[in-house]
């Protein structure tokens, strides 16, 4: 792995009434890389992007951004930060958006215009910078959002449901930014519940669940190691391939027996078998599991908002 960009541990959060929403969370993020964060509503997501950026305070956190302590003041003007249904007031313009965020930065005047211009173009808002927000539509708000995040030129970036509300034009252009983030070597660790969106862009996921990370690393890793062969046969299967196809944990839909396996010569025997039994094969695939698939299989029943169940005989953080 190379050099990290965050690095914890036993992260915690307790609400009151003992409400437990991170128990023992711990991560690496590589930097240059974009990292996705994925999990059912209510698994504690926004939770640890809120601490890591010192928006609320964690029961128990160990670990460095950027090579400093997590809370580090020095360090937080280093990292950029798009909520979850960010706002801004409506009577403001864009580029008073951006002018806003520049002024909390410490960003001159001066070299704030030049940003501006230069977020705007990026995000395709040029036409519409001197426009009220009230005009905007919610992807446009939306484009903004991303901008400000970007205005202190930062080295890691926190985008929480950054497409959310964006057309799918609008979802294509926030992708190619963070291509272009992670070309100029910054790091971006982006929540998000569209899954087909995160598998087309990011390097490395974790997967939260109830507040527990359930599976993590390399995307193309996780998924090309979760593999199926799908068997593609004609007519009906005999009744007495039952046994068998329990034995290779095969599934079944119309037309298709369905194997987990890595290679194809794990299948050969459920092969044989099918065609012991008079079974036409019409085609074979291997195929990888897809994100949505992958995180399907790891969450499973966990209802979403369900959150974790309360502490037992735990004090109140």
């Amino acid at each position: 792995m190379g050099e990290l960009a965050l690095d914890i541990s036993k992260v915690r959060k307790v609400y009151s009434g003992k409400v437990e929403a991170l128990r023992g969370i711990s991560l690496q993020v590589e930097k240059g890389r974009v990292f996705g964060l994925l999990g059912p509503n209510g698994a504690g997501k926004s939770t640890l992007v809120k601490i890591l950026t010192t928006i609320i305070r964690p029961t128990h956190c160990e670990g460095e951004m950027l090579g400093k302590p997590i809370g580090h003041k020095p360090t937080l003007g280093r990292i950029g930060y798009l909520p979850e249904h960010a706002r801004f007031p409506d009577y403001l313009s864009g580029v008073q958006v951006l002018e806003f965020a520049a002024g909390l930065c410490g960003i001159s005047p001066r070299k704030c215009a030049q940003r501006s211009a230069e977020l705007m173009e990026l995000v395709g808002m040029t036409d519409w910078q001197h426009k009220p927000l009230k005009t905007y539509s919610k992807g446009m708000k939306q484009r903004i959002g991303v901008a400000q995040a970007l205005v202190n030129d930062p080295e890691i970036v926190f985008l929480d449901e950054p497409t959310d509300g964006v057309d799918p034009a609008g979802r294509r252009d926030i992708r190619l930014l963070m291509e272009r983030l992670r070309g100029e070597n910054r790091t971006v660790f982006v929540n998000s519940h569209l899954l087909g969106e995160l598998e087309l862009i990011c390097d490395d996921v974790a997967i939260l669940s109830q507040g527990a990370i359930k599976m993590e690393g390399n995307l193309k890793e996780l998924t090309g190691k979760q593999t199926e062969f799908r068997i593609k046969y004609e007519g009906e299967l005999p009744a007495d391939m039952e046994p068998i196809l329990k034995t290779h944990r095969c599934r079944r839909e119309p037309g298709l027996v369905i194997a987990p396996a890595l290679l194809a010569k794990e299948v050969m025997p459920l092969l044989d078998a099918l065609r012991s039994k008079g079974v036409v094969i019409s085609g074979l695939e291997r195929r990888s599991l897809t994100l949505e698939e992958l995180f399907l299989g790891v969450v499973g029943d966990d209802r979403p908002g369900a959150g974790p169940p309360p502490l037992k005989g735990r004090s109140k953080a």
